[in-house]
């Protein structure tokens, strides 16, 4: 009976648990729906200033005041700005873009890392968590924008990020993330947000001539840093769907996992509790058949 008894409460355990992760994905659908139509919604935009930004910075170089396209022949410190999410329970979701951050910082500068010229800043404590367990220094860990992810929040930090290029305390700032593509699946992505990578036309290389409405020296001064803002803002709700998405993944598949084992655990039950009322049956016989004798 002691054996029935365990078995009971695991069964018991697991329907508890299989009724929180389809509490937890039903939550999580309900966010990603929001977050997806969000993203949508924003990244043609986003895209668009994105490409006019790489135009902008094809015609104009630091001599033109476009500090935000200032290319260092030898690098001397690099930001790698690694996006996840504060809580767990999706997957692989924080730990893949947190060891692509890490394979880029060795592969990419390891002469930098071995002066401790790279840097890594974090937006989403699971990525901090992994960064430290690793043993990476992190300078700065801005946690708590996706606790209240609006523009607002993240223009000051994109604004940190460009006053730091514009006073050369760092000669490259790259982001990572994870893009959203679909519930299922999510698309690491590594950006450099700074300096901003001049556009590839088609034209052999040829640097095709503009003319600016308004001038270039305030397209340079407003819209340049207003797509920047938006790009970094880009990233993170990007990150922000897929994270989502892949909640509701793992949920999902939990979901189904416990449904399996409880199964499974049900058939066990049933197997142990007909050998007990056989034995108990045995018995039965036995002293009947001991009292006849």
């Amino acid at each position: 009976m002691a054996n029935l008894k365990e078995i009971r409460t695991r069964i018991a355990s697991v329907k508890s648990t299989r009724q929180i992760t389809a509490a937890m994905k039903m939550v999580a659908a309900s966010k990603l729906r929001r977050a997806q139509d969000n993203i949508l919604r924003l990244r043609p935009y986003a895209n668009k200033l994105h490409s006019i930004l790489q135009h902008i910075a094809q015609v104009s170089d630091a001599s033109d005041d476009n500090v935000y396209a200032r290319y260092t022949d030898e690098l001397q410190n690099v930001l790698l700005v690694v996006v996840s999410s504060n809580k767990g329970l999706c997957g692989a979701f924080n730990a893949n873009v947190a060891k692509l951050a890490v394979s880029a910082a060795q592969n990419e500068y390891g002469n930098l890392m071995k002066k401790g010229s790279v840097h890594f800043m974090t937006i989403g404590k699971k990525a901090a968590d992994y960064l430290k367990a690793k043993k990476y220094t992190v300078l700065e860990s801005e946690n708590h924008v996706l606790d209240n992810l609006t523009f607002e929040n993240v223009k000051i930090i994109a604004e940190k990020l460009m006053l730091d290029f514009k006073e050369k305390r760092y000669d490259k700032i790259i982001i990572f993330y994870n893009g959203f593509k679909n519930a299922a699946t999510q698309l690491l992505t590594k950006e450099q947000f700074l300096p901003i990578e001049v556009s590839e036309d088609s034209n052999n290389g040829q640097i095709q001539d503009y003319i600016f409405e308004p001038s270039k020296e305030y397209l340079i001064e407003n819209l340049i840093p207003s797509t920047l803002k938006i790009n970094l803002f880009k990233a993170i709700l990007d990150s922000f769907a897929a994270e989502q998405g892949a909640r509701m993944t793992a949920m999902h598949q939990a979901t189904d996992n416990a449904g399996q084992m409880i199964k499974e655990l049900t058939l066990n039950y049933n197997k142990a509790r007909q050998a007990s009322i056989t034995n108990e049956i045995l018995e039965i016989v036995s002293g009947a058949n001991a009292l006849n004798a």
